[in-house]
């Protein structure tokens, strides 16, 4: 009698030999050894149909993979491990939806200057070129959606040409400035078995934005000869890893830096010379307006970092970007095109010969007319820098937002100095933006350069995977929590260390303020959530709701366990008044 069940067909003859399957190396070993040989360690990404063939080229490597729940979540953990790092995060996704899901988080890198090396997959090479040939997740010009998006685009098109790809794509990512690339590669290409020896290195040089010495040489005697110089410090400076040099500059002229909100840590925030980050408020604008010589380093002056495009400067402005499209882009300056390390060390040399501490300018002298708000006297920079900020909290203060203070205190006190936070765009990360001190370079990460719902929480998971056992701290409102709520499951998957803090107030609660303030009520801002606690309970995170009496204690609890957990602080935040508004 056979044994044969009629109802399970034979195994294809294709599968019949597994050791010869788990032996061949195909175009998607091609990527993996050339990201291993370019020093990547870790991967994150989301399988798709036509991307399997790199998926399964993973399992033969060293390559460490974390996998995300969704694309676009995928993408703001590899920009958060970008920043964290200063290097390059691989980014694997497939064809169509899925490398269509990545295009806010790169927008988000774009703007940020992560260094994001996103690789997708393409249909086979028979349906590329512009037909209509029917192929699942088929695009007539799949890299034409990258393109506005991103650095560059790469293409790879035979199993020869991905190694080479590989390292262009890289190194673009991470020249100066750094920021997001995208390269694509069929599928066929990747699945194609491929006879020549594993990738062993590939050389790769990051070429060096060094500025010029004339430019150097004329800021120097710019700033050595100011009465009242002040320095406005952007995200340049942190992505460079340039705060030594920021330092000593600021010290050698005596001079007050304010940092951008993506510049925070770039500049020690007790520092008697520090501005903080108060960049929406109408005396810090008229601070920097009322500079002899403003030194603006790593930052556009966009529309955040100029209280909205409100910023008029009267003295004479030295810019360093490492961005060229940067450079000039809003105000009129001495441009110099540099890495913001290598120019402010430039300069602080240069200003060191030419002038001793105390010995700038005329005395007793005040800059520009600002009055009270401006830098005050070259003597007293700091009483300057003190007075502003008093005037500052007195604003601040007259504006009952008790509670809110309240809140953004009680965070700060729970997240240990060693901790990073990841903030989401919501009320509470407004407040962070200003007033939240990072304590450290590079440890508060958030989505103000695009401005997309959904980064804290995925880009906190990036955070952790880069520096293992930090403490990392996730805030989100409601709204933006739902945007990557299946992310718990990775988070509890990798049993990875991130407290998400979830600021409940029913709704988009910054689109209710815009929109009552302009409109008079707010529309589709309010929203049906979940018991987040119970959710979060159901994935196997830990989670509690808390008050703005507990959130200290409940938040350093959450922060100072193992592995994942959630806190929920049901509250009804409100921003500070805008005075970019004002006549």
């Amino acid at each position: 009698m056979s044994t044969t069940n009629p109802a399970v067909p034979a195994v294809p003859a294709v599968l019949e030999a597994p050791e010869v399957t788990r032996e061949r190396r195909t175009g998607g070993d091609l990527v993996v050894e050339s990201l291993a040989a370019l020093g990547a360690r870790t991967v994150f990404g989301l399988p798709g149909q036509h991307a399997l063939g790199v998926f399964d080229a993973l399992r033969r490597s060293a390559l460490r993979y974390v996998g995300l729940r969704v694309e676009n979540n995928a993408g703001f953990a590899a920009d958060a491990y970008a920043r964290t790092t200063h290097g390059v995060a691989p980014l694997l996704v497939s064809t169509g939806p899925g490398a269509l899901m990545t295009l806010a988080a790169l927008q988000e890198a774009a703007a940020g200057s992560a260094a994001v090396l996103a690789i997708g997959s393409q249909v086979p090479l028979a349906g590329i070129g512009g037909g209509r040939h029917g192929y699942l997740h088929e695009l007539t010009d799949q890299s034409a959606s990258f393109r506005g998006v991103v650095k560059s685009v790469h293409t790879a098109r035979t199993a020869s040409q991905i190694p080479s790809a590989v390292a262009a794509a890289w190194t673009s990512a991470l020249s100066a400035p750094h920021g997001p690339v995208w390269l694509e590669i069929p599928q066929d290409v990747l699945l194609a078995p491929v006879d020549v020896p594993p990738v062993a290195g590939l050389d790769v040089r990051i070429p060096e934005l060094e500025p010029r010495a004339e430019l150097i040489a004329a800021a120097a005697d710019r700033l050595a000869g100011a009465r009242t110089p002040v320095i406005l410090a952007g995200g340049g400076v942190v992505r460079a890893g340039a705060e030594a040099e920021l330092l000593a500059l600021a010290e050698r002229l005596r001079a007050p830096v304010a940092t951008t909100f993506g510049g925070k840590g770039a500049f020690p925030w007790e520092h008697p010379l520090s501005l903080r980050s108060w960049l929406e408020d109408r005396h810090t604008t008229r601070f920097l307006e009322d500079a002899d010589t403003l030194l603006v380093v790593g930052s556009g002056l966009g529309e955040l970092s100029s209280n909205y495009h409100t910023f008029r400067p009267r003295g004479r402005v030295i810019q360093i970007e490492a961005d060229l499209g940067k450079l000039e882009s809003n105000h009129t300056a001495l441009g110099i095109h540099a890495d913001a390390r290598q120019a402010l060390g430039a300069l602080a040399a240069a200003v060191a010969e030419r002038v001793a501490v105390g010995e700038r300018g005329s005395t007793g002298s005040t800059a520009g007319d600002g009055g009270a708000d401006g830098p005050g006297t070259p003597d007293v920079p700091e009483a300057a820098v003190a007075g502003l900020l008093a005037r500052v909290r007195e604003r601040i203060d007259g504006q009952g937002l008790d509670l809110e203070q309240q809140v953004l205190a009680a965070v700060r006190e729970a997240l240990p100095d060693e901790g990073v936070s990841c903030w989401d765009m919501t009320i509470l990360a407004y407040w962070a933006w200003s007033a939240f001190d990072a304590r450290r370079p590079n440890a508060l990460h958030s989505a103000q350069g695009a401005g997309g719902l959904g980064y804290g929480f995925p880009a906190a998971l990036g955070v952790a995977v880069a520096e293992p056992g930090r403490p990392v701290l996730a805030v989100s409102g409601d709204g933006g929590a739902m945007y990557s709520i299946a992310e718990l499951a990775t988070a509890r998957q990798y049993d990875l260390p991130v407290t998400w803090l979830i600021v409940d107030d029913g709704g988009y609660g910054i689109l209710r303020e815009y929109m009552t303030d302009a409109f008079g009520q707010a529309t589709a801002t309010e929203l049906t959530r979940p018991d987040f606690v119970a959710l979060a309970e159901s994935f196997g995170v830990p989670a509690l709701r808390t008050s703005p009496e507990r959130l200290r204690t409940d938040l350093a609890a959450a922060l100072a366990s193992p592995g994942p957990s959630v806190v929920v602080l049901p509250a009804l935040l409100r921003m500070f008044a805008p005075t970019h508004l004002a006549p």
